[in-house]
């Protein structure tokens, strides 16, 4: 059993900062890739960044040069610094990974896409 948890949401002002923390734990194997989405009320989740085993890194054209993805491979733990946050950032924020994690029912590790449970962001401005 694997399973994400994210935290480090909360309310903050227009043109500050929040750093959100994604922990996988369980029988993982490998992570490949972890990523940050976001849900804003009455739209579709969209990618928010991306972080490889090796490093690169992935982001939305609207959050690019404010938000920094970073990943500790041996802690099994994926950030997202946010900074000079805007309104228009206001979302649940959803932290997902895709890699290989074992399984009691395969003799190998298996390949699964995983999703936490969200942590919200409000930006008042």
């Amino acid at each position: 059993q694997v399973q994400l948890v994210e935290s480090g949401g909360g309310l903050v002002q227009v043109g500050g900062s929040l750093t959100l923390t994604c922990v996988a734990s369980g029988s993982i194997f490998s992570i490949d890739a972890m990523e940050w989405y976001r849900q804003a009320p009455g739209k579709e989740r969209e990618l928010v960044a991306g972080i490889t085993s090796g490093g690169t890194t992935n982001y939305a054209d609207s959050v690019k040069d404010r938000f920094t993805i970073t990943r500790d491979n041996a802690a099994n733990t994926g950030y997202l610094k946010m900074n000079s946050l805007k309104p228009e950032d206001t979302a649940v924020y959803y932290c997902s990974t895709r890699g290989y994690y074992y399984s009691d029912y395969e003799p190998i590790p298996v390949f699964a896409a995983l999703w936490g449970q969200g942590t919200q962001v409000t930006v008042s401005s």
